[in-house]
């Protein structure tokens, strides 16, 4: 339309012009923008045109301004990608850190999908909480969030608790019982410390996995389902699959998606945010707050038993200082209020004494197995060789809890 205009006007000896705003003499005028009626715009000067050959001109210019509205429009940047939002909280999750950003970041992107995810963390890190916001954040958000953890059956009641079992099938099974994955389906499954299951279990869970198919224990008809599958460990499952303690199978099966929590020393930050929430969530007539020699403290202890280990002290500050407000150091527990930090954790107090030497190698090796299973003695005791009985010998030796 440009072209055009430009052509017809050139052959009346009229020259097209891109002007900064409406002419003050007489002229054919129109502006490239509808905002700015006087702003920049094309224009026709021509003192020795009357006004209704102005008039005719002028229409053929909005034509012409309206092209050049639209090049202009396509030329312009893209507008700069607004920054992440800074949030404090996913779907019950609690935490500001950067490191729970990028988190949350990731549940946004596997919440959607409907594949298998693995979370690892260590004990106390929300690994069920992680799960949960991922159902929610999910299509299967309306149906059934299931929940079982495979360390607290035997392999005979876990197979009965996930599959069901058909009346008979033993003793005291006196009527048919659905088991959780028919429970949930359609829904999300939970299956917490997966790395617990026997090989067995993990036989039959790997088919539902592949083909949705399973039987009730001592029953032959195959029974479908439709479940999403979230399963969660502490525990290092590479290792156990190249140990053979682990089918290599399964774990590619459950490993589409992986999420790995940050301990809490890992994101200090977030303390007084979570101190903050679980204080709140004991409400009383007046609130609670920390004095600053006791906040120092929490904030300084590296928490090996991770958020949970933070809420239960938090709930028994709470007891403990009764109706006062102010809640002191004296009041926590003594593995926090005793707990200083060393300044070379590797060295031996007296290396000049072997029995010194070996104490000191002790307390550190337990108190490391500690951590890492947060705070969980019969899996330390199987890490560090020992019996369970002999490591909570040495544990209340060293005062490690």
């Amino acid at each position: 339309m440009l072209r055009h205009v430009r052509g017809v006007l050139r052959r009346r000896d009229l020259e097209l012009t891109l002007v900064a705003h409406r002419p003050a003499e007489p002229a054919a005028f129109a502006a490239i923008s509808a905002d700015d009626p006087s702003g920049a715009g094309l224009a026709v000067i021509a003192p020795q045109l009357s006004p209704p050959e102005l008039g005719l001109i002028e229409l053929m210019l909005r034509e012409a301004a309206l092209d050049v509205a639209t090049a202009l429009r396509d030329r312009r940047p893209p507008p700069e990608p607004a920054a992440p939002e800074h949030r404090t909280g996913y779907h019950g999750i609690v935490g500001a850190s950067p490191t729970m950003q990028d988190l949350y970041r990731l549940l946004d992107r596997i919440a959607p999908s409907d594949a298998t995810v693995l979370v690892q963390g260590e004990n106390g890190t929300g690994k069920e909480l992680v799960a949960r916001a991922i159902h929610v954040g999910s299509e299967r958000a309306g149906k059934k969030f299931v929940v079982t953890n495979c360390s607290a059956f035997n392999d005979n009641l876990l197979d009965s608790e996930l599959f069901g079992h058909k009346r008979g099938a033993f003793t005291g099974a006196v009527v048919d019982k659905p088991g959780l994955f028919e429970v949930a389906d359609t829904g999300t499954f939970f299956l917490d410390e997966i790395g617990d299951m026997s090989p067995t279990l993990q036989v039959k869970v790997l088919r539902v996995l592949q083909e949705g198919t399973f039987n009730r224990v001592g029953d032959t008809e195959t029974r479908k389902v439709d479940v999403r599958i979230i399963a969660a460990t502490n525990r290092d499952l590479a290792g156990m699959v190249a140990a053979g303690r682990f089918r290599e199978d399964l774990y590619y099966r459950v490993h589409v998606l992986s999420v790995m929590l940050p301990a809490l020393r890992d994101r200090r930050d977030d303390v007084p945010v979570l101190i903050e929430h679980f204080l709140a969530r004991h409400p009383r007539q007046r609130p609670k707050r920390l004095t600053a020699e006791c906040a120092a403290r929490m904030y300084a202890y590296p928490w090996p038993g991770n958020v949970r280990e933070l809420e239960n002290e938090i709930e028994r500050l709470v007891v403990l200082s009764g109706d006062s407000p102010a809640i002191g150091p004296e009041l926590l527990s003594p593995r926090i209020r005793q707990w200083e930090p060393s300044d070379e954790p590797d060295r031996p107090a007296d290396p000049g004494s072997l029995p010194a030497a070996v104490e000191a190698l002790e307390r550190r090796m337990i108190g490391a197995a500690m951590r890492r299973h947060g705070g969980n003695k019969t899996r330390a005791a199987e890490e560090l060789k020992v019996s369970r009985r002999n490591l909570i010998r040495l544990v209340q030796k060293y005062e490690l809890e």
